[in-house]
């Protein structure tokens, strides 16, 4: 017999004999010991495992924004899209073409070729996109949208500084405010249908230090992690130099390592219902339906200044891997 399930046994025993209170919190402690969850690498992608095994997405953008998403032989062809020496890989907005007035700007959509409904997830990345004009996300998302559900794990607009944490889904999902002091992140939104018009979803925002955009990329970025089971989802951020040693060794523990900076409980959304099937997707679009509303002087002056490509020297993703573990 395993020691812990033999301690779980005993501790059990000594309260069925009326034991005193000390023993009676052992055993308390050792039920939760032996309930802690234990993750299994399934899928691992860096460097040029993006290119050989990610999907290129090329159709236009549901999100209303002027870009031109390209395929991986145009992306490669035009530079926006490559693997550095040290493994790092690359996805940039075109920042050399100047436009002619209301033209789309070339970027890049990328996906990961498997879907996943639960499970651990962790991005490692050295720098993000941000600037005038720029939206760009790290999230995941089901089939027939929103039925299947979108998560957004780093989300923001322009030279934003914090980053915007969001769940999209059908009807029926709401964020349980009664966990607020579970997480570190601040409520914006509750209800997460995305229907007739209104998309905003149910977010949590992370106001930390250097959680997002030109901060994020003065430290070297750093790890995000999130799960997803039937008990919710959470969302962690780690800077480069606070990244947990159990992630380092490829034996994440997130029972360890403290508050989410985001969670959204199944006491008022079932997640298994609501999220099924979803792709771990990078890109980056510009203005569109929350860029171009948040632009200084609105819409129609942010598609003016994307004709400028001095605006997107820094719109780029440096991702160090990606990783999937299985519970």
């Amino acid at each position: 017999m395993p020691a812990l399930s033999a301690l779980v046994l005993f501790a059990w025993s000594l309260v069925a004999l009326g034991a005193p209170q000390h023993t009676r919190h052992n055993a308390r402690q050792a039920r939760r010991l032996s309930a802690r969850t234990t993750y299994t690498l399934k899928d691992h992608y860096n460097g040029t495992d993006f290119f050989r095994k990610w999907n290129f997405f090329s159709g236009s953008d549901p999100t209303h924004g002027n870009v031109n998403f390209l395929t991986k032989d145009e992306a490669t062809a035009k530079g926006l899209a490559y693997a550095q020496d040290d493994g790092t890989f690359v996805l940039a907005v075109d920042d050399k073409t100047t436009l002619n007035k209301g033209a789309n700007r070339d970027s890049v959509r990328i996906s990961s070729p498997d879907s996943y409904n639960e499970g651990l997830f962790i991005a490692d990345v050295y720098a993000m996109p941000h600037g005038p004009t720029v939206w760009p996300a790290y999230w995941s998302v089901g089939p027939n949208w929103p039925n299947k559900g979108e998560i957004d794990i780093i989300e923001g607009v322009g030279d934003s500084t914090t980053n915007q944490m969001t769940l999209h889904t059908s009807a029926g999902c709401t964020l349980d405010t009664n966990h607020a002091d579970e997480f570190t992140g601040k409520v914006s939104t509750t209800n997460c249908e995305s229907a007739n018009g209104n998309n905003d979803g149910c977010g949590i925002t992370d106001f930390s230090p250097q959680a997002y955009g030109h901060d994020f990329n003065t430290i070297a970025g750093g790890v995000t992690a999130h799960t997803v089971s039937a008990a919710g989802i959470k969302i962690w951020s780690f800077a480069r130099t606070a990244i947990p040693a159990d992630i380092t060794a490829g034996k994440p523990d997130p029972d360890s390592w403290g508050k989410p900076a985001a969670f959204w409980s199944s006491d008022t959304c079932n997640i298994g219902d609501h999220f099924q099937e979803q792709v771990l997707t990078f890109d980056t679009t510009l203005c569109g339906d929350w860029a171009g509303s948040a632009f200084k002087g609105g819409p129609a002056a942010c598609t003016a200044a994307v004709a400028d490509p001095s605006n997107y020297s820094l719109a780029k993703w440096m991702i160090n891997y990606v990783s999937v573990y299985e519970s």
